[in-house]
């Protein structure tokens, strides 16, 4: 923790549970019910897992919770990920959202031929919205899920040609979602655009998860060339953007404010002190906590790292 050292750190009591039941190490979301004062109840998505866990947030620390199943897909016996990227609440549901990519594969031991069964099975597992009311603490209401996001995106010309690709080709990953105004907004690590610009899909709620129409908006948010999306957060009347390098090797961190309805975004703050200079810290979620003399407080938690080695950074006032 030698960079992040010089920031705010919060131990996490009870354990964020990973694959095997194991600490985890890809913690890449959380929200919390409520947006001010502690302790706040919350949601942790891993994206090795099927389920999701409550924590408390609260004031200098995250307590542990239970865990809560968010799909069942199985291919040849054995449990597909949801490969959940982000969390979001509004309108007292909890929203979990799966990368609608192409599984990870470093290795390359998925044959496009040969696995093309997995690999299909693993994509829809992953290319799903899951929702349920909840007070915060527990679910208070059924497990929703919805394919209807992976429709619309292959309606988006600027998108749809990179479906399905593996992510080394530039394929299409999601990996931020807020909600808000009635609108999902979606965030994508890949592919990246044309001028430096990242992604964010906006549709209605009730499109994805009832019979309104969607009303598809795409955005191009100008994040730099090579830097995209790591995760979405509300905040007042818009929207805190985690940033980072679309690939897995080092590159620029930074949290950017956004007002959820333009083709523009503007830097809050560089994070490459806190991320250190060979970008070993991934930036992967961010939670607004409030704000204070300093400006606004902000928890960032990172991918890599043990029950994702919560930090505290202050950025100026949006």
């Amino acid at each position: 923790m030698a960079q992040a050292s010089r920031y705010e750190t919060w131990p996490v009591r009870g354990r964020l549970r990973g694959k095997n039941g194991k600490k985890s190490k890809d913690v890449s979301g959380i929200d919390c019910a409520t947006a001010q004062g502690f302790p706040r109840a919350g949601l942790v998505i891993d994206d090795n897992m099927q389920e999701a866990q409550f924590v408390s947030v609260k004031d200098g620390e995250i307590v542990a919770g239970d865990m809560i199943t968010l799909i069942a897909d199985s291919f040849d016996g054995k449990h597909l990920e949801l490969d959940g990227e982000s969390v979001a609440y509004a309108g007292g549901y909890f929203y979990v959202i799966g990368s609608h990519g192409h599984p990870r594969d470093s290795k390359r031991r998925l044959h496009p031929d040969k696995d093309a069964a997995r690999i299909a099975a693993q994509i829809a597992a992953s290319s799903q919205i899951v929702r349920f009311r909840s007070d915060g603490a527990q679910a208070t209401g059924p497990i929703e899920r919805t394919a209807k996001l992976r429709t619309l995106i292959a309606q988006q010309p600027d998108l749809s040609s990179y479906q399905d690709r593996r992510l080394e080709k530039n394929g299409l990953t999601i990996e931020g979602i807020a909600v808000g105004r009635g609108r999902i907004l979606v965030g994508f690590r890949g592919p990246p655009l044309k001028g430096g610009r990242a992604a964010v899909l906006s549709v209605a709620v009730e499109g994805v998860f009832g019979k309104a129409a969607p009303d598809a908006r795409l955005y191009r948010l100008p994040l730099g060339k090579g830097t995209s999306v790591r995760d979405l957060a509300t905040f007042g009347d818009g929207v805190l953007v985690l940033a980072g390098p679309i690939g897995s090797g080092p590159g620029p961190f930074g949290i950017y404010w956004w007002d959820g309805v333009s083709d523009n975004a503007r830097l809050l703050k560089n994070l490459a002190d806190v991320v250190g200079k060979r970008g070993k810290w991934k930036a992967e979620a961010l939670l607004p906590l409030g704000e204070d003399a300093s400006g606004l407080r902000i928890l960032v938690l990172f991918d890599g790292q043990k029950e994702a080695a919560p930090v505290v950074v202050s950025v100026r006032r949006p």
